[in-house]
C-alpha cells in the first residue's frame, strides 16, 4: 500500500492499519500498525528546531512510563540522509520491547520516526520497519535531499 497525504509519503504492508493525526495542520503524524501490534510512526515538525531534543523528549516520556529502560545513541544512513536518534529496550507487561527513535532534518521540516514492537515480533517486523523508513526517505522531494 502507498500512503501520500499531509506531505508524508511511504509504502507499507497491505495488512497493516493506518491512523492519521492532522491536528497540527501542516505538520501531521501518521502511524501504521502491524497485525500483531508493532507500529511505525512519522511526524513532521517545524524546520529550525533541534532534532536531538525531539528524540530526548520521546525518551523522557518513555522513561516516565517504563522504569526499567535502556537506551543508546544510534543512527542510520539512508539514501544520503543521516537519521540520528536512539535505540531503546524496555519491559512492558513482563515482555521485552524494542523501539527505535530517529530524526531526519531537511530544509522544510524535522521528521520524527518511531518504530516499536514486542521483541518476539521485532525479529519479523524490523526489516519491514526499515523498508517503510527507506520508502519514506526516498520519497522526500529532491530539494530536501542531502545527497546532492
Amino acid at each position: 500500500m502507498h500512503f501520500n497525504r499531509f506531505g508524508l509519503a511511504f509504502d507499507y504492508p497491505e495488512n497493516w492499519s493506518v491512523d492519521t493525526d492532522d491536528s497540527q495542520d501542516r505538520y501531521a503524524a501518521v502511524t501504521v500498525y502491524s497485525p500483531e501490534g508493532g507500529f511505525w510512526s512519522v511526524s513532521g515538525h517545524a524546520a529550525g528546531g533541534n532534532p536531538a531534543e525531539l528524540a530526548e523528549a520521546v525518551l523522557a516520556q518513555m522513561r516516565a512510563e517504563y522504569q526499567d529502560l535502556d537506551s543508546e545513541a544510534a543512527g542510520d544512513d539512508i539514501a544520503g540522509h543521516a537519521l540520528t536518534g536512539l535505540d531503546i529496550n524496555f519491559y512492558c507487561l513482563d515482555l521485552t520491547n524494542t523501539a527505535q527513535v530517529r530524526t531526519l532534518e531537511t530544509a522544510d521540516a524535522i521528521y520524527l520516526l518511531i518504530c516499536q514492537a514486542e521483541d518476539r515480533e521485532w525479529t519479523a517486523v524490523s526489516p519491514v520497519f526499515a523498508a517503510i523508513t527507506t520508502s519514506f526517505v526516498t520519497a522526500l522531494p529532491d530539494e530536501a535531499r542531502d545527497d546532492e
